[in-house]
C-alpha cells in the first residue's frame, strides 16, 4: 500500500515527492472532491494525505468518510504557513455529537411521556 497527497500548495506537493510520495495540487472544492473520489477506489493507496486547507474546504464530506471508511486513511497534515486544528475540530464534533444524543433522548422521553398521558 502506498501514500498519496492531494495539497493545495506546489511546495507541500514537492517536499513530499522528494521522499517518493505521488500527489497532485487542487484549489478548488470541486477539483478536490473529484480527485479524493478517484483516489478513494484506487486500491493500492493505503494513505491520503490531505492539507488542512483543503479539509477546509469540505469538512463535512471528509468526517462522513473517516467514519464511514476504514480504507484508505485520510490524514490531514499542515502546511507550511499554519498549523493544523484538529483539536479544536475534534472538541467541536464531539460537542455536536453529545448535543444530538441528548436531542435524542430528550425526544423518546417526551414521546414515551405523551403516551401515558393520553
Amino acid at each position: 500500500m502506498k501514500f498519496y497527497l492531494i495539497s493545495d500548495n506546489v511546495d507541500t506537493e514537492m517536499g513530499l515527492r522528494l521522499v517518493g510520495i505521488e500527489g497532485e495540487v487542487v484549489h478548488k472544492r470541486r477539483d478536490f472532491l473529484e480527485v479524493l473520489e478517484t483516489k478513494m477506489k484506487d486500491r493500492s493507496i493505503g494513505v491520503i494525505l490531505i492539507t488542512t486547507k483543503l479539509i477546509e474546504l469540505a469538512p463535512d464530506v471528509i468526517s462522513e468518510i473517516k467514519l464511514k471508511q476504514q480504507k484508505p486513511l485520510l490524514v490531514e497534515i499542515p502546511d507550511r504557513h499554519g498549523n493544523s486544528k484538529i483539536g479544536e475540530t475534534i472538541d467541536m464534533f464531539q460537542k455536536q455529537l453529545e448535543l444530538s444524543y441528548r436531542r435524542k433522548c430528550y425526544a423518546k422521553k417526551r414521546s414515551s411521556l405523551s403516551l401515558y398521558q393520553r
